[in-house]
Parts: structure tokens; sequence; C-alpha cells
């Protein structure tokens, strides 16, 4: 889905999240009711818009003159808040449309979250609702509030305690409760929001919709989100590259990790939960800052919002003590950050300033800035001339605290965020709240934990540089049709090779002769696999012989590994037996794709055997994905030495995996919805003098209708 889709939903939604007029159905005069608050909430916090109080069993409510129908307004409206029993939202919706308003946010429960009956409900409310063009917030939810418009379409409690300042941080959770706690927490801490959203049950406006308007609204500058779950997987990725492309960071909250913890979300929301592997490799793909808890959610937006994110993982660390040096080494170190030593003629620079000085990275200037404490800031333009640091970090212990020191750290920082507008600038000492304030008003961080700073700058900075995600091609080839169920492991080989992916010289053989003239013809040592479609793992029944020389062996293997299958499985079919050069060397690898429910074709590649098995070892894409994505795919496994030559063996040729991967890819994208699977294992690969990698066994498998 094409990130220009939600420019088209940008009015819609602006009607929605802006309005200029609202209307509350099922008004109520006692502020205490979930009909009587959002009323309350307009008139005590200050919206400056018409509001209509909609209750055909009143005249007045809250002093405001009410009204038996939408339709009965007679003037526009942007906004309606339904306050109803779910028996009574279908009419209130018809009214809707009928008054012309242009959103609807639906507090009711009692849809898709109750079971299959209240699902197909809702989905008519969907349906209605985007046939006439509204936007529906909701079902099962708890509204949305604009802070900077002083809009509160929500019957949550949060707002009466104490409102949030208006900032530039928006915030959108599927869950109301999580929403609201997320609210106070904001309160509590100080975080200024612009918009706070919550969707529910997501009948038409999904998170997806909230974080594309909020990545194009020029009051929010970085982006919360809480998910349990996602029905839309292609317009979830256009929303985080609309958010990537308009540097707007999104500090995602995703719940399911496990499987215990997918089936409680889906069972509080209706959402679909899918692989949260995947999930989780497609906020990598588009950069998006994944948060644990509550408290790292609110730490990474907040120096999200302050500092921004830093163009790489280069730090440079400052330290007034050698202890607390090496805590932040091994922190960074810990953190994969990159603090490369300053240069010889740098670190000369130093020692001649302080003798004793440690001039590596961390840089220790030891209490000697005691006696000058112009060192600070000449140490660390020397740090960031001669390396060019994304980020950098000083330790100041205690001298925050003093008020004598307090122009010197604000002179330092006006004078680094002066000289060096585009690095990561970060503290660690103690300062007042006023002070604090005054440093992050100069995109300055504050910890008071040095281990909490070098957490959070390693998170900002995510695994790799904060690039846009670049457009796959298209491909250029015809698409395919594949045919339901597992197909024949030649008839992959043979598939896959068509699609541009090495696999091994090998022969399909009928008889125990052919199986012999097969073997003298590949010559070296073969391999002899039963061909079954009803048996894709050969092994488990005594179907495969291997290291086979010459045609007696393979005779024998062919006779053997046959009557293997049949004692195993007497009703398989057998289609003969693949004859194929044996591959001894290399290093072996699985790639494959699989169809998840949420994002659609997933490519798959990590190290193969066991290593699959007992490591987990393996990074995924969604796709469609480039060249540059596949090589990233392989450079981001763990064990990723092992392919790059480790303890002196040569490297793999990791543009011929890159080259498999692309052509796996495309694959499967020509395949479309008729492909359920295919996979490679294993990919064997090789130094590029031994030929690169090479498929040795396939297995795919077509999608039913």
């Amino acid at each position: 889905m094409p990130t220009d889709f939600f420019s088209s939903q940008a009015e819609s939604l602006s009607a929605l999240f802006a309005p200029r007029a609202i209307a509350v159905v099922g008004a109520s005069s006692n502020a205490q009711k979930i009909g009587g608050i959002p009323v309350d909430y307009q008139r005590r916090f200050g919206f400056e818009g018409a509001l209509y109080p909609v209750n055909p069993n009143a005249e007045r409510i809250q002093e405001l003159p009410a009204f038996p129908s939408l339709r009965a307004i007679g003037q526009p409206v942007d906004l309606a808040i339904l306050a109803v029993p779910s028996a009574l939202v279908d009419g209130a919706l018809d009214d809707a449309i009928a008054a012309g308003v242009k959103g609807v946010v639906l507090f009711s429960s009692g849809f898709a979250e109750v079971g299959a009956e209240g699902a197909a409900a809702q989905v008519r409310l969907g349906d209605k609702a985007r046939a006439a063009g509204v936007r529906l917030v909701g079902p099962n939810c708890l509204g949305f509030m604009n802070v900077a418009r002083h809009v509160y379409a929500t019957f949550s409690p949060a707002p009466g305690v104490g409102r949030v300042m208006p900032g530039h941080i928006g915030l959108v959770s599927q869950s109301g409760a999580f929403g609201a706690y997320a609210y106070a927490m904001a309160r509590a801490r100080g975080v200024g929001l612009s918009l706070w959203a919550t969707t529910g049950n997501e009948a038409d406006v999904q998170v997806a919709d909230c974080l594309a308007w909020l990545a194009q609204d020029p009051g929010t500058d970085v982006i919360m989100a809480y998910m349990e779950g996602c029905r839309d997987g292609p317009r979830l990725r256009a929303a985080l590259a609309l958010a990537q492309a308009n540097g707007k960071p999104v500090v995602m909250v995703k719940v399911g990790r496990t499987a215990l913890g997918a089936e409680a979300a889906a069972s509080h929301t209706a959402a679909l939960a899918g692989d949260d592997a995947v999930y989780d490799a497609v906020f990598r793909q588009y950069g998006v800052l994944r948060a644990r808890n509550l408290t790292e959610f609110f730490d990474l937006a907040h120096s999200a919002a302050v500092a921004g994110r830093p163009r790489d993982r280069s730090i440079g660390l400052f330290t007034l003590s050698g202890g607390v040096g090496a805590l932040m080494a091994d922190e960074a170190s810990a953190q994969g950050l990159d603090v490369r030593p300053l240069s010889e003629a740098a670190q000369d620079t130093l020692r001649s300033w302080v003798p004793f000085a440690a001039p590596r990275n961390p840089v220790d200037i030891t209490g000697q800035v005691t006696n000058d404490v112009t060192l600070i800031e000449r140490t660390a333009r020397v740090m960031l001339d001669d390396r060019g640091f994304a980020s950098w970090m000083g330790f100041l212990a205690a001298a925050g605290a003093s008020d004598a020191f307090w122009p010197v750290l604000r002179s330092l920082v006006t004078s680094l965020r002066e000289a060096y507008p585009d690095t990561l600038l970060a503290v660690s000492t103690l300062l007042s709240p006023e002070h604090r304030a005054e440093l992050e008003a100069m995109r300055c961080l504050v910890f008071a934990d040095p281990s909490d700073g070098i957490r959070t700058i390693a998170a900002l900075a995510g695994p790799k540089p904060a690039a846009a995600v670049a457009a796959a091609p298209a491909s250029m080839a015809p698409s395919l049709t594949l045919a339901p169920g597992t197909m024949s492991e030649p008839d992959a080989l043979v598939l896959l090779a068509d699609a541009g992916v090495p696999v091994v010289a090998h022969r399909v053989v009928r008889s125990a002769d052919e199986a012999a003239a097969a073997a003298e013809a590949l010559g070296d040592a073969v391999v002899v696999k039963i061909v079954s479609a009803d048996i894709p793992h050969k092994s488990d029944v005594g179907g495969v012989a291997l290291g086979l020389r010459g045609a007696a062996q393979a005779r024998a293997a062919f006779e053997r590994t046959r009557d293997h299958a049949l004692t195993a499985r007497p009703g398989a079919r057998l289609d003969g037996a693949l004859v194929a050069r044996m591959l001894t060397g290399g290093v072996e690898c699985i790639a494959g794709v699989h169809r998840d429910p949420v994002f659609g074709p997933v490519l798959m590649f990590g190290l193969g055997g066991i290593h699959v098995e007992t490591l987990r070892d393996v990074s995924l894409r969604a796709l469609p994905i480039t060249r540059d994505d596949a090589l990233a795919m392989v450079r981001e496994l763990r064990a990723f030495a092992i392919l790059n030559g480790a303890r002196g063996r040569p490297p793999v040729d990791l543009d011929s995996i890159a080259d498999a991967l692309c052509a796996l890819a495309d694959f499967a994208q020509r395949a479309g919805d008729s492909l359920d699977s295919a996979e490679i294992n294993p990919l064997i690969a090789r130094p590029q003098a031994e030929g690169g990698c090479v498929a040795v066994d396939a297995l795919v498998v077509g999608r039913a209708p």
C-alpha cells in the first residue's frame, strides 16, 4: 500500500481529530455518566467550537439546549460522539449519516470482542460508515483527545483528575485502559501531548490511520503507540514508512511476544495477533523503537522528542571519573555502540593538556577540571572534531548540583549545540528540574545514571541508521499460479531454478538402472532421495542415502530408500528418486518464505541444521525487499562471523546469498496468494571460488483457495 494512500484520508481524519462542531448523542445531565462526561469536558476545558447535546428526553443538558436527533440540529457537525447502548448504535449511525456528520466516536461495547455475532455487526457498521464517507473510531473505545485544540471526545476519568500539558508527542493506543494509564503517566512525568487516541475494535479507523495522521501533523514530532494486534499489515507498513520518511520517530509497545500474551491480546480486543517475530522484523525495517515496558515507553519518547535520533551508533564518552568511564564503556559495549578510539594525534593533544589523562574513548580528563573548567569543552571539541561521533555523552559527577558550576554547564551545552547541531548531546549529572528543562530545551538529554543514558542512546540509535526504506523494484517476470498442496522436490527445485535460485546438479530417475546411470553422469559422490509429494521429510522415513560412489551403490540405494519409504508410509505415492551431486564443506543455511496472516509473505534467512532449531538465529523481512535488505538480513545474524570467515576459514560469497534471497522473494511475489510457503534447507553457502551458494533441498507448498 503506497504512503500516498493516507494523503487522501488526511482531510477526513482532520475533520475527526480537529472538529469545529461536536455533538454528543446520548448526552446526560449527570457529568459523571458516560454520556455526560464529554459534554462536561468540552465546557470545562475550553473547546472553542459549537457543542450540541443530543437526547430526545431532555430539553436542556448541562445548561445547553438539547436536540432530539442529529438531524434536528440543523447545523454542520464534524464529530458525533455516540454514547448509546449497542442496540441503538445502528439507528444513531444512520442519523449521523443523514445529518452529514464527518466523523463518529463510538464508545459502545458488545461487538467483535464478544463473539461472532458481535463481529458481524461490527463489520456492518464499518461498511456502512465507509460507504457514507464517515470516519468511525471504535466501537469499544475510550475515544480521543486533541490536547492543543481542547477536544475531549472521551469518557476517561483521567483528564478530570488533571490534564496533560499541550506538547509535540502523539499517543495512540488500541486499548482504552492502557491509553488512560499512559495519559496519567504523561501528566505525572510532565510529558506534553498533541493527540491522545484510542481505537478499540477498529471497525474503521485503525492505529495505522492515527500513525499516518500524526506523521503528517505539524504539531507532532514523536509518535507513541500501543498495539495488541493488526488486521491490515500493508496499511501499518505504509503508515510507518510515512512516519519514517517525515522524520517522526515511532515508539511502540506491541504486546503478544509469547503465545500466551498473544492469546490474551486477542481475547481483549479481538485483534489479530500474528507472529511477533514478524512484527519485530517490520518494526526494524521502519526504524520503530520498540519499548519493553511503560518506563522505557516514556523514556524513549521523551528522549526522542528532546534530542531526535543519532545518525549512527558511534559515541564519544567523556568522564571525570575513571571508574564511571569503565562503567560507561562496559554498558556501551553491551549495547553494541561504536566506541571507536580517538586518533593518536587527538590523544597526544589531550595528554599535552593533562599528562595523566586517559585519552582513548572513554576520555577521562580526571579531576583536573577543578583547576581548569575549560578542559571540558575543549576536550569535547577535540573528540567531536576528531571522530565526528553521532552522539557525545559526558559524565560530570555531582557538579550539576552546584550553583557555581551551572554557568559552565550551560555554556558547554550552548557552545556544543551551536558547533555540532547534528550531534546527539547528553550529560549525566544531578540537576534541578529547572536546569534540566533548560538543557533539554537546547536538545541535550540529561541522566542521573550514566548507564540509563547509554541504554537510551543505544535504543534511539536502533540496530542501524534510520534511513527511509527503499522501494523494492517491481518484478519484470510473469506472475505464477501454483497448484494447491505440497510440490515434489524435483518440481520445487526446477521452479526455484527458473526463478534464479542456484540449485544443485541433479537427475530424476524412475528405476535402479537410471539411478546408476545418473550417478555415473554426475560423478563424485551423490545423494539418492525418494521423490514423493506425500512425504515432505524424506529422512524421517529412511528415504535418503548419502555419500554414494559409483553405479552399484546408487542402484542399491534406489531400492533401499524405496523399500524404507513404503514400509513407513504404505499409502504414499512414489515418483522415483532424485540423484544429486553431494556437496561437502560450506555452511548450512536455511532460506524460506511463509505467509503471515497480517503482513503476507515474509522472507526468512538463518543458519541451517541444528542452528535454526536450537539457536533460532534467523532474520526476517516482510516482502517486498531490496538487495540491500537481503544483505542486511545476512549481516544481522548473531552468528554472522561463521559466514564471514571465522577461525581463518574463507568467507562465504555474501553476494550470492543476497542474490538467492532476492530471487526467492521475487518468486514469492510472483506466486502471490497461490503460495503458502517455500523453504530451501539446506542452502549451502560457499566461498566465491567454490561457486557461491547453492540450494540442495527445496519444499514448496501451494495455498489452498
